[in-house]
């Protein structure tokens, strides 16, 4: 007999719908699954013929076909244990549905054990809301252990511990529990308490921070060790504005997806700190079964890179595609698969190996050949998509010993509020920051004086300036002067911004770096 049971599959962080139709005739005992299924799908086997059995389920020896259709699209995940299990069932003609049930409305996701046991699966999030937003079917079957992801959805759906409660359900027999649970409000994960006020010194650090993140802008931060690179890195999330509710959803998706869900709403800024050592597959994402990479979990926060000449060249260049489209394409033979990646890019980095080239005190001891090559892990291009770079000087003993009060996180976030205000009468309310403007948009909104045109040219005719260079300063003017409640972009503005582009400049080996 031929039976239809409906699931859902999701690729990238959309769902899409999935008919497993089965079919149990005679011929020689086999076992296989046509439709483009991945290794752990193919595996499922096993694990649904030990359930089938193990729940007190009689399975003739006969040749079962299963096919997951639409067939073109590559299928992974252990979700189609449920709806293939019961599928068999269904065809082998011994179970029947009941009357009330709607088999063609009701979708069934969930991994088996062997005894039985619906265990829970990731995706389970992005499935259910394309599920509601396609109409695919009324209802669908989940594991009990995903019913508070469930519950974000807004979907109806309905819980079960194993497969014979399942088949019991169909029959009739018993009603599936719809589980009440509340979701948390939020992720409340609570880290070590970061305030800026415990930054001493570096004012000019805190300034180009607070602009980036009234912005959105890239960061790169380069400086001597010790002089609190990472240290204001750390404390950026705490002046960032809170996500609106598209974004919040979006970022909640990935996690879901990448199985890092923790029960909640992801309502604060993700903050990602990978080692330098880390492969570019798990930065960008990828694998034989693709996943998010850090940058993708980092959507809608920061991702820090400390050392960044440190990582890899190959992984440094896969940065170029999300930051200027705020997305990753990963492309295999037979696939292709988009992650979102808009994150704010917060860099730091030593000005040589050493560390201490340009020092005003310690003598650095590097050749100019090894600061040469150390620099040049560092694309010209990728600097030219970093908005904002800065050198950071070593803090001075009256800086660190002093007993007035630096400035806190929120007394900074009461400016970059300023900034958020003007943005949002700016572009709406669509969570747009002025890093994200178009060429139309620089146009129309960053409009200068005469003498702010005269200087423009000087530095891009004069000191070879990049015309993405321009915009780049443009977006910080902007941003600038939001800050300042300005709505027209002054001459101070553009000169401050100006200032954040020091990597623009041609420095010699044999000079400065900046520190005086």
């Amino acid at each position: 007999m031929l039976s239809k049971v409906l699931s859902l599959g999701f690729k990238g962080i959309e769902g899409f719908g999935v008919t497993v139709e089965v079919d149990v005739g005679g011929g020689l005992p086999s076992f296989n699954i046509v439709g483009l299924p991945d290794t752990n799908i193919k595996e499922s086997r096993d694990r649904v013929l030990s359930a089938i059995k193990n729940s007190g389920f009689d399975l003739p020896s006969k040749k079962i076909v299963i096919n997951l259709s639409p067939a073109e699209i590559k299928k992974s995940g252990t979700h189609y244990d449920l709806p293939i299990a019961v599928g068999i069932l269904l065809a082998i003609g011994k179970h029947s549905v009941s009357g009330d049930i709607n088999l063609s409305r009701i979708g069934f996701v969930g991994e088996l054990a062997l005894d039985g046991e619906i265990k829970p699966v990731v995706g389970i999030l992005p499935m259910l809301i394309s599920m509601k937003e396609q109409k695919l079917f009324d209802i669908v079957v989940i594991p009990y252990q995903n019913a508070r992801e469930a519950i974000l959805s807004g979907v109806n759906f309905l819980v079960s511990k194993n497969l014979k409660e399942v088949m019991m359900f169909l029959k009739g027999e018993i009603t599936l529990d719809t589980t009440k649970l509340e979701p948390l409000s939020d992720n409340e994960k609570k880290s070590e308490d970061l305030d800026f006020s415990d930054v001493k010194g570096q004012s000019y650090a805190k300034r180009a921070v607070e602009i980036a993140a009234a912005g959105f802008h890239n960061i790169i931060m380069i400086g001597p060790p010790g002089s609190g690179k990472s240290m204001i890195a750390k404390r950026i999330s705490t002046i960032m504005p809170p996500m609106i509710e598209d974004e919040i959803l979006e970022t909640t998706k990935i996690y879901s997806v990448a199985g890092l869900w923790g029960n909640a709403l992801i309502r604060t800024r993700p903050f990602r700190e990978p080692h330098h050592t880390i492969s570019d597959i798990a930065l960008i994402g990828g694998g034989t079964n693709p996943r998010p990479g850090e940058i993708s979990l980092a959507h809608n926060g920061v991702l820090f890179l400390d050392e960044f000449p440190e990582f890899s060249r190959m992984a440094i260049e896969a940065l170029r595609e999300p930051l200027e489209t705020g997305k990753i394409t990963i492309s295999r033979v037979k696939d292709t698969i988009t992650y979102p990646a808009r994150f704010l890019l917060v860099a730091s980095s030593n000005p040589c190996p050493c560390g201490y080239f340009g020092h005003p005190v310690k003598k650095c001891i590097c050749t100019p050949i090894q600061i040469k090559k150390y620099r040049s892990k560092i694309s010209g291009p990728i600097l030219d998509r970093i908005d904002i770079h800065i050198d950071m000087l070593p803090v001075r003993y009256a800086d660190w010993s002093a007993d007035y009060d630096c400035e806190s996180s929120s007394m900074i976030y009461e400016r970059v509020e300023k900034a958020l205000f003007a943005q949002k009468k700016r572009f709406g309310d669509k969570g747009k920051f002025n890093s994200r403007m178009t060429p139309k948009e620089i146009k129309k909104y960053c409009q200068v004086s005469d003498d702010v045109v005269d200087m423009l040219e000087n530095i891009m005719d004069k000191m070879g300036y990049s015309a993405r260079s321009l915009d780049k300063i443009m977006k910080i003017a902007r941003t600038i002067a939001d800050i300042d409640g300005s709505n027209d972009i002054k001459k101070e503005h553009v000169a401050e911004a100006i200032h954040y582009r020091v990597l623009d400049k041609n420095i010699v080996i044999d000079g400065s770096y900046g520190y005086e």
